[in-house]
């Protein structure tokens, strides 16, 4: 986790790339983190920012 957004963003774009799978940044008390959208858990209460896909142009 991590309190740099654009940190955030770089590495899942990345991710995103670099797996070739769906990517998502999401925010939980102030921190960003980066998983794979396939983990996220509906149950958890977080704030999805952006979910990078690596078959979409950026």
């Amino acid at each position: 986790m991590s309190d740099d957004l654009s940190l955030a963003q770089s590495h899942a774009f990345q991710l995103s790339r670099d797996l070739m799978v769906p990517v998502t940044v999401f925010e939980v008390d102030g921190e960003c983190g980066v998983l794979p959208s396939d983990e996220i858990d509906a149950d958890v209460d977080l704030s999805v920012i952006h979910e990078f896909h690596p078959w979409a142009a950026h």
